[in-house]
């Protein structure tokens, strides 16, 4: 699926909370005990680790702002997909489904970009999920999973061409 020109700006607007300042200690009070943490990107993915915090699932593609890096090192278990730019590839869902159904921690490693990825993370993550990801230049976005966000993010992915 293709993310068509009339979604971008509306992509552009964070799906939850906006953190401009990200210590541990701000991003801690968003996050329930026993949350099960995804993170998407990998500076938002190498900071969570650098506090302690182990995401139950990191998604990360080897870049950041466009720019190659990298990955951030953890010992979670890897799963590959291929997910291009401005696409989310039925690969990449059912590498997401996979992950959700292992015991993490899971680190995906995608071959192109990762960042349109929040949208069926959201969608099929579990009950108690929580979502970070990095909203360039302005911070830390973080999306507790409700049942509202997944009608959102199911919208976004019907529009998708």
């Amino acid at each position: 699926m293709i993310l068509p020109e009339d979604l971008r700006d509306e992509l552009k607007a964070p799906l939850g909370i906006l953190l401009k300042e990200t210590s541990k200690e701000n991003i801690s009070k968003h996050i329930a005990p026993h949350s099960y943490l995804i993170t998407v990107g990998d500076a938002t993915t190498e900071k969570m680790l650098g506090f302690g915090l182990v995401p139950s699932l990191q998604i990360v593609d080897g870049y950041e702002k466009r720019g190659k890096r990298i990955p951030p090192y953890s010992s979670a278990t890897k799963l590959h997909c291929d997910n291009p730019a401005a696409q989310i590839t039925p690969q990449s869902i059912t590498t997401i489904k996979q992950a959700f159904s292992s015991k993490p921690p899971i680190q995906i490693l995608v071959n192109g970009e990762e960042d349109l990825l929040v949208i069926p993370v959201c969608i099929y993550a579990p009950e108690n999920a929580i979502v970070l990801y990095g909203q360039p230049n302005e911070g830390l976005v973080i999306v507790p999973v409700t049942q509202e966000i997944r009608n959102k993010t199911q919208s976004l992915l019907d529009r998708m061409i």
